[in-house]
């Protein structure tokens, strides 16, 4: 592998959920453990599981590993390190400030950036501790600050006062307001991780098209940081030794292989090593052995129980949504889920059934408009392109905000709209102009703003309490957050995976939603593969992993639920679309 060679003290693995992260992470660490160096591994993802893989408890502390000699583990805990942080923030304006002013503090500080931020204010102590390093040979960290934060902790001091002036606009600033006493330490944690002597990033991503372009994205923010020399590792890539003549096996190789002829130059160019798709979850030292070895574990012959219970399909939530006649119908989920695809999927089943409906994506795939323009009559499509939204946006608040700023303010306000945030809310806004249209037809949302923007969105006022303002109380008004808040008008639906990570991120942004006020109405599982019987074992030993985690979406996170079935083919074009709702025949065995 060669992004074991010539380890730097430094190892961080980064990328999209459910790519495999952690799995490659412990194993990284297990092997290095394995060759007599002394190891610590740390967790800084807010669903860590590394207790679970390892079959022992290890929190928020430094603990031997026991099944592995030289292996110490650590989990830092976001949510935790998230509400001390809020703590040291909020707790002196308590019972100075206005009440209805430390509510405001508390939602500024309560989605995501906050969160990620706290848990990078943890490990630079680690990144920072000279000390460590006289203790290990190597720190393996899962995972790797995104690009995102880095650009967030490079901005210029100074924040708190430019936020409370209300120069500052909706953004993922607010979370700043505690840091700049400790500038000097994110300095030089920020100096390691863009130092290749020190620090190796690895990116991780499966064989898929959508979560290449992803990386490749990642690749190029990272970049523009000073993070210049990453590797890749694809992860899961699935063999063809082991379609077993499956027809479903053999597409999903055949689609794997066009996604890799087809990569992103970004991604081309960096040294690259692919890890197979193994037929076991990756619990347990022994299984972690066999993620990185040079003859992984083979499925077993046994086929594995996949009989499923009978589960909704998605026409049966099509027509409850169709009952209605018209109304908003917004999909949510992180990337690699298919929200496009379900977007397109239930756009098409609306309108097959005779519905007027608008179908407006930010999805930079492109593809919509090649597959259905034009062929249904009552389905219209549109697409918005969110760096020219962002353009747009970034114009419109220099013009009005900045016009009465210095030219210090002017810069600062630049840097504000330059958060990762601004595109979410600019995209937000364009899709708000076709929002209204929702009282006479259906208007189906591909891509929604996450539930951190949408608190953003309305705790910070970048619109509703504008709106507010502007309008008086007096007068009858309904905003777009107004809207998504309304269960009469809005339907949300959460699209995940049956597969660990994807499932608590989408429980996790079902928090977020109902922090903002909007409660979820359905869930999607996409790409199910025990909905589709496959016949090659390994694929049908990854089908039984499925099972609890279906039950646990129906028991924990939503009655209301469908799963849709992994496709031989993309599902692209009307037919196949409105082949997506409905059941599927077991394939022949």
């Amino acid at each position: 592998m060669h992004f074991l060679q010539a380890l730097p003290p430094y190892v961080f693995f980064t990328g999209k959920g459910g790519v495999g992260k952690t799995s490659l992470a412990c194993a990284t660490a297990v092997k290095l453990a394995d060759t007599g160096l002394r190891v610590l591994l740390v967790s800084t993802d807010p669903a860590s599981n590394i207790g679970q893989v390892f079959g022992q408890t290890i929190g928020n502390h430094i603990v031997a590993i026991a099944a592995v000699p030289g292996l110490a583990a650590l989990e830092i805990d976001p949510q935790a390190a998230a509400q001390d942080y809020r703590d040291r923030i909020v707790g002196p304006a308590r019972g100075v400030l206005p009440e209805a002013e430390v509510r405001g503090m508390e939602e500024q500080l309560s989605g995501a950036c906050t969160t990620e931020i706290a848990a990078f204010d943890e490990f630079t102590a680690l990144l920072t501790d000279a000390a460590l390093l006289r203790d290990y040979d190597h720190i393996v960290f899962d995972t790797a600050p995104t690009g995102h934060t880095i650009r967030l902790l490079q901005l210029p001091g100074a924040w708190s006062g430019f936020l409370d002036s209300g120069q500052g606009d909706a953004s993922c600033l607010g979370p700043l307001a505690g840091l700049d006493k400790q500038r000097s330490r994110y300095h030089a944690a920020v100096t390691a991780l863009t130092d290749p002597a020190r620090t190796r990033l690895v990116l991780v991503a499966r064989a898929q098209a959508a979560t290449l372009r992803e990386v490749a994205r990642t690749r190029q923010e990272l970049a523009a940081l000073g993070m210049t020399q990453p590797q890749l590792v694809l992860n899961g890539v699935l063999q063809q030794t082991a379609c077993d003549g499956d027809p479903l096996a053999e597409a999903v190789w055949q689609r794997e292989q066009a996604a890799l002829a087809a990569m992103p130059a970004e991604l081309a160019s960096l040294p690259l090593d692919t890890v197979p798709l193994l037929p076991v979850n990756l619990v347990g030292v022994a299984a972690l052995r066999q993620l990185l070895s040079a003859a992984p574990l083979a499925a077993s012959a046994a086929a594995a129980d996949i009989s499923l219970p009978p589960l909704p399909q998605l026409s049966s939530l099509v027509e409850e949504l169709a009952a209605n006649g018209h109304g908003l119908i917004m999909l949510m989920g992180k990337g690699g889920v298919g929200k496009t695809t379900m977007a397109a999927a239930i756009a098409v089943q609306l309108a097959a059934r005779g519905h007027a409906v608008h179908l407006t994506t930010s999805d930079p795939a492109g593809q919509l408009d090649a597959s259905l323009q034009g062929s249904l009559p009552t389905l219209s499509i549109s697409r918005i392109d969110p760096q020219a939204a962002t353009e747009q946006y970034r114009a419109q608040v220099m013009a009005s905000k900045g016009k009465q700023l210095d030219e210090q303010g002017r810069a600062m306000l630049a840097e504000d709209l330059r958060s990762p945030c601004t595109e979410e809310i600019a995209v937000f806004q364009a899709f708000s102009r076709v929002i209204r249209e929702s009282g006479r037809k259906f208007v189906v949302l591909d891509t929604a703003p996450t539930g951190h923007t949408l608190l953003l969105l309305d705790a910070t006022g970048a619109y509703h309490r504008e709106v507010v303002r502007q309008m008086g109380e007096r007068l009858h008004f309904t905003t777009p957050m107004m809207q998504l808040q309304d269960p009469a008008q809005t339907r949300v639906l959460i699209v995940t995976l049956a597969e660990t990570t994807p499932v608590l991120e989408a429980a996790g942004l079902q928090a977020d939603l109902r922090r903002a006020g909007i409660e979820p109405w359905g869930w999607i599982i996409n790409n199910c593969l025990g909905q589709a019987q496959p016949r090659a074992a390994l694929l049908r030993q990854r089908a039984a992993s499925e099972l609890p985690l279906i039950a646990q979406v129906q028991q924990q996170h939503s009655q209301r639920l469908a799963v849709v079935p992994l496709q031989q083919q993309e599902p692209n074009g009307v037919a196949a679309l409105l082949a997506l709702g409905h059941p599927q025949a077991p394939a022949a065995g």
